[in-house]
């Protein structure tokens, strides 16, 4: 029953249903969090500007109103003056959508119109305030937008529909839409859309987010902060551009980098792939970053203060523990992570017999149940046993690398997992000789001109593949479903003329009982 004696007074911001997993409404409480990256100076001072490109609630110009309410009260005395001109000259956003536009005029100025009787700010003439939504259409190049390649087919809608040609991403020169330089530009973009094919069948997301961070810094503030996806810090989100991801690596301009695995943990009840992440990216800060792992919910840390590419490989190495494992075996292997003669890496493939749309794929059905001439190739179709696992289909039906169907060889599912699972990857299995699959798996050991493997040697494989200490050099890089061959990139290469247990390769690494116990704490057994 309701006490009425109970002063429950909730924040609005904190009961919004998210729009979708890709535009997820920011807690206030996590916006605060943010907002403390930033140096408590610049909330006392009446010339810092900000910008929130991407407004959805308009919960972080809210909070930093409130910060520069505070904050400037000796240097602005009279409070209307002071919300006056926090309102018109400090505070600046770009809505995402008409919807969005609503909710961040109501949540910042407390009223539907900027304009209105009761807003907080008396200075107004126009009602949207510099809370702005201007919609803009994106520019079809062979049927994809330019700015964020979105797919004409699915996009290009009626007038009444929404077209996610989101205004910030979709300017050449970002300054024209405000006319003016910001300090401060701080915000929780869209991460993804839905692309689409060419007949309009199905869609394949496509990542964004990086698009409104690089808009960011041409735009050259003082600070930049934002809440995006962890994927691109393993380098496993496809669609970022290599040379993006380089950039936040290497400029060493990221100060401060809060990383959360599990996104559940800043956005309650949302699946993100790989975790989500929140920087301080500083325009004159040209050195070590920041690094903090939370692995749990508000577990106090300690940050790692390196640079983010300590290894020079493009990636951030998250897992700190996972630094000295890596040492370890360096010691014994050299620089095998950059070596693909001497990882694990340079024996999968990333393709499988396949060459077009049609066959073999994992929608291909042209194939029979029984073995019959003229089909007689074995066919790993499906890793889920209580569908088919195999089939028969004829040698004329693989169009390419058929000098390997012949080889030993062993198959692992493409995808296996959550990516924050503890068994990290499928079960793999034996490839016998006259056998293939669909695009459900990589192979490893398929390349004639680089190995012809045994049967003794590919049941090998199999044993190092089931280790925990494998499983964990893989989790390393991989944090989605997906399992593409770069994940394995600091999985080093054994003498496969004999199995492996983790007993042996923890003694050949000369890993520590805390090292040992940290990875079978990961990574759970395979039988």
């Amino acid at each position: 029953m309701f006490n009425k004696n109970l002063n429950y007074n909730p924040d609005v911001l904190d009961a919004l249903a998210n729009l979708s997993n890709d535009e997820v409404f920011t807690p206030p409480k996590l916006a605060n969090q943010v907002l403390d990256l930033l140096p408590p100076k610049v909330f006392e001072n009446s010339k810092t500007t900000f910008l929130d490109p991407c407004c959805k609630s308009g919960v972080f110009l809210r909070e930093i109103a409130k910060r520069l309410i505070k904050g400037l009260e000796k240097e602005i005395p009279d409070l209307q003056k002071r919300l006056n001109h926090i309102y018109t000259k400090q505070l600046f956003g770009i809505a995402i959508t008409e919807l969005t536009e609503l909710l961040s005029t109501r949540s910042v100025y407390c009223t539907k119109k900027a304009n209105g009787k009761y807003s907080v700010c008396t200075k107004f003439k126009d009602e949207k305030g510099n809370i702005k939504f201007n919609k803009v259409n994106h520019t079809w190049i062979n049927r994809r937008c330019r700015y964020c390649g979105a797919s004409e087919e699915v996009y290009n809608r009626v007038e009444i529909m929404e077209t996610h040609a989101y205004e910030f991403i979709h300017k050449k020169n970002p300054e024209e839409i405000f006319k003016m330089k910001f300090d401060v530009i701080i915000g929780n973009p869209p991460y993804q859309m839905g692309v689409g094919n060419e007949s309009g069948n199905s869609s394949k997301a496509k990542a964004i987010y990086h698009k409104f961070v690089e808009q960011a810094q041409k735009l050259n503030p003082r600070f930049l902060t934002m809440i995006i996806p962890s994927r691109w810090m393993t380098r496993t989100t496809e669609g970022i551009p290599g040379e993006w991801i380089d950039n936040m690596l290497k400029d060493n301009k990221i100060k401060i980098l809060h990383d959360f695995p599990n996104a559940r943990d800043v956005f309650p009840g949302v699946e993100i792939k790989g975790g989500i992440c929140y920087f301080l990216w500083q325009k004159d800060h040209t050195g070590k970053c920041e690094y903090f792992l939370h692995k749990k919910v508000d577990e106090k840390i300690e940050p790692f203060i390196d640079y983010l590419d300590s290894r020079n490989i493009g990636i951030v190495i998250r897992d700190i523990q996972a630094q000295s494992i890596i040492d370890k075996i360096e010691k014994i292997e050299g620089k095998y992570y950059q070596d693909d003669s001497k990882n694990f890496f340079g024996l999968v493939s990333p393709k499988d017999f396949f060459t077009n749309k049609q066959k073999l794929t994992s929608s291909w059905n042209e194939y029979t149940k029984e073995k019959k001439s003229p089909c007689i190739i074995k066919y790993y179709l499906n890793k889920n046993m209580h569908k088919i696992p195999y089939a028969w289909i004829k040698e004329s039906d693989i169009p390419k690398n058929k000098e390997s169907v012949k080889l030993h060889k062993v198959y692992i599912p493409a995808a296996g997992g959550s990516g924050t699972d503890s068994q990290i990857l499928g079960y793999p299995f034996y490839g016998e000789p006259n056998s293939v699959c669909s695009q459900t798996y990589l192979i490893i050991g398929y390349n004639p001109t680089l190995h012809k493997l045994t049967k003794k040697q590919c049941e090998n494989i199999i044993s190092y593949v089931k280790t925990r200490f494998f499983r964990y050099l893989v989790s390393i890089k991989k944090k989605t479903q997906n399992g593409p061959r770069m994940v394995y990139q600091f999985v080093p290469m054994q003498d496969f003329s004999k199995s492996w247990t983790d007993e042996e390769l923890y003694k050949k690494y000369n890993l520590t009982k805390e090292e040992i116990d940290f990875i079978e704490s990961m990574v759970r057994p395979m039988d």
